[in-house]
């Protein structure tokens, strides 16, 4: 069997080992089967099901957009309503296979992407079950929930998860920045309460520290702008302060992603036919399958 090549975008998911040990990998059988194509994407397979997963999804939330246009949606609304069952029934089938191929699927159903995976298809059978007259519930939201099936995209792509956990671990540093730009803003916008005073639109401190947040954000709105000297030369401090503040959160997660790579060590060899990983780098041959192990580069 010739080795599948790597389809463009898709990258080895360095987090499948994690996964396995999570949710529970089947020791054998078409569940084993099952998991190597739905949960990893090493094998021909299972980068042929994240493609068109991938695709699925891109083109339902396109769907759904067009759908909340409104000569789109009276002009090709049936054309629309096929495609959603379609995608719908697509996601179900995924859903149902992540389920059956695990040994703790409540584990999986309870975690953040089985909640994903539950919101991409639920909107399409409520809004069966509950008719546009129903008084519970308005289907016109529950169409627009269906927009969070972008968040499946994290499932494919691996870039995806190492930003999440790079950001999980820069938590604490991104929140003692935070803090300190609260405090920054709650000084700043008391001052400018007490200099520019409701005369000139400050009417509260509350009000100020909105002029504060989108100064130093350098939003400047123009909806508030100070009117004295002195208030002028605060408000220019706070745009300075922001021009600078605006790389730090960047920094913090950028320090983190790369101190990951660092510690991730090499990539480990993935077998594209059954999965296996924990390949000594030499390996030629899958110590499972026997199948020809991917070239290093």
């Amino acid at each position: 069997m010739k080795n599948a090549s790597r389809a463009p975008g898709l990258q080895k998911d360095p987090y499948a080992a994690s996964d396995a040990v999570r949710f529970g990998k089947p020791a054998s059988g078409w569940r084993l089967r099952l998991y190597t194509i739905v949960f990893q994407s090493d094998t021909a397979a299972g980068k042929l099901f994240d493609c068109i997963v991938i695709a699925a999804i891109v083109l339902s939330v396109v769907a759904v957009m067009a759908d909340s246009v409104e000569s789109v949606a009276r002009r090709h609304g049936t054309l629309l309503n096929a495609a959603e069952w379609v995608f719908t029934i697509l996601f179900t089938i995924e859903y149902i296979a992540r389920i059956a191929c695990i040994d703790r699927p409540m584990r999986y159903a309870t975690s953040f992407f089985g909640v994903v995976d539950l919101v991409a298809v639920l909107p399409t059978y409520l809004a069966m079950i509950f008719p546009e007259a129903a008084v519970l519930i308005d289907v016109r939201i529950l169409r627009l929930l269906r927009i969070f099936r972008i968040f499946k995209m994290i499932h494919f792509l691996a870039e995806y998860r190492l930003l999440g956990r790079a950001m999980k671990n820069s938590g604490r540093k991104i929140l003692v920045f935070l803090s300190v730009v609260a405090m920054i803003v709650l000084i700043v916008g008391t001052l400018m309460y007490i200099i520019e005073g409701p005369e000139h639109g400050f009417t509260s401190i509350p009000k100020s520290v909105y002029w504060a947040i989108s100064t130093i954000s350098t939003v400047g709105y123009g909806d508030i702008v100070p009117r004295t000297e002195l208030g002028r030369t605060l408000a220019s401090i706070m745009m300075l302060i922001g021009w600078g503040i605006l790389a730090v959160p960047t920094g913090i997660v950028t320090a983190e992603m790369t101190a990951q790579k660092f510690r991730s060590g090499p990539d480990e060899l993935a077998c594209r036919d059954c999965g296996t990983i924990g390949h000594e780098p030499d390996a030629a041959f899958c110590r499972v399958c026997g199948e020809s192990l991917p070239k290093t580069e």
